[in-house]
């Protein structure tokens, strides 16, 4: 079992969540991959078959997934020579790894970004649970993927990673005075005066970036099948078609359409924080989106075990702002450029509507 002590709060690294898996709390039903262990959480990994359901459901506090399946199942699909899982249907999946918590560690899951990308709707269920993704200190029992491709058919098999799952140690959750401290040590956000009351938060870009003004993409209807586990190998012009600015700098959405669109602003998580995405307020404007600008949260991550300090992978020094690996970038803004002094503005009279942003928390420290 894990060794802490009672002040250690936070989002468990990926050391501790190794020691997860040594001890059963992880209880993996073949060994892990090799990569499956990320900074901040492991992939979940689908089971041998997916249920087609009638509905998206929750087991509540007296049931089961299983028993729910049993009542709700339309048919089964074999994984293990892949299968298709078509737009528009509900599946789900028993997943590979369960899990055995102690009474002071909770887990939460949410979509890998490669699966958000494809407009795959995937959530994480628990035995005798009244939410989605969210699993109760001390659960003892299987996980379930509720899998919905809303915009392109999804080929999938046995032990494809579709969800991640995260672990937390009490309330971790920085409060906007540590919000805005830890913005002027690290600069958070790519921003003069960023509103860090509710998180921070993160534009959409109307102006564009190049001769082109680019701003983002929407996804093609009527597409090929994309196989989730092939990484880096389909033509961009097969699935997307490219969104450029408007004279007026507004940007129309149909409710029906998937984009995904460019961020004004340069965002970097420092390594010692973990973000997560928090929903949209509608009370910042009228802009409907499912996620609001990612509220950080300071995750308690261990210091390497030689206690050397981090190295940036481009200018080595210590205090380069481009320490954290999750650091993402606007398109104004190179990702090869270290982030040692405020970046660039897209434009000074750029519009902005209100997107998605970070909760931030603290890792472990040993």
């Amino acid at each position: 079992m894990l060794s802490l002590r009672a002040d250690e709060k936070g989002i468990l690294p990926d050391r501790l969540i190794a020691t997860l898996v040594k001890t059963g709390v992880v209880i993996p039903a073949a060994a892990l991959d090799e990569d499956q262990i990320q900074p901040a959480s492991i992939d979940l990994r689908l089971g041998e078959i997916a249920y087609r359901v009638r509905a998206s459901f929750l087991p509540g506090p007296d049931s089961t997934v299983g028993k729910r399946i049993d009542e709700l199942k339309l048919h089964e699909i074999p994984l293990g020579d892949a299968a298709v899982l078509e737009t528009g249907c509900v599946y789900i999946v028993p997943l590979m790894e369960s899990l055995s918590l102690p009474p002071d560690i909770a887990a939460f899951a949410n979509p890998k970004s490669s699966t958000g990308r494809l407009d795959v709707f995937t959530r994480v269920i628990a035995d005798q649970t009244r939410g989605f993704d969210r699993i109760n200190a001390g659960y003892h029992g299987p996980l379930y993927a509720e899998i919905s491709p809303r915009t392109f058919p999804v080929l999938v098999r046995e032990g494809s990673r579709l969800s991640q799952l995260r672990f937390r140690r009490g309330n971790a959750v920085l409060t906007n005075d540590a919000l805005a401290a830890l913005h002027r040590r690290e600069r958070l956000v790519d921003s003069d005066a960023p509103d860090l009351s509710e998180g921070v938060p993160v534009g959409v870009d109307l102006v564009g970036f190049g001769p082109d003004k680019f701003i983002g993409y929407r996804a093609k209807r009527h597409t090929g099948v994309i196989d989730v586990d092939r990484r880096a190998s389909y033509d961009i012009g097969e699935f997307w078609e490219p969104i450029r600015a408007r004279h007026d700098r507004s940007l129309i959405l149909d409710p029906d359409e998937f984009y995904i669109l460019a961020s004004k602003e340069a965002v970097q998580v420092p390594p010692d924080y973990a973000a997560e995405m928090v929903p949209f307020d509608p009370l910042v404007g009228e802009f409907r989106v499912t996620t609001r600008a990612s509220s950080i949260r300071a995750s308690v991550t261990r210091a390497p075990a030689d206690g050397a300090p981090a190295q940036c992978w481009r200018c080595g020094p210590t205090r380069c702002r481009s320490l954290s690996n999750t650091a993402r970038s606007s398109a104004a803004w190179s990702t090869n450029t270290c982030w040692r002094a405020p970046t660039p503005s897209m434009a000074a009279a750029s519009a902005r509507i209100p997107g998605p942003g970070l909760k931030l928390s603290k890792h472990f420290r040993g």
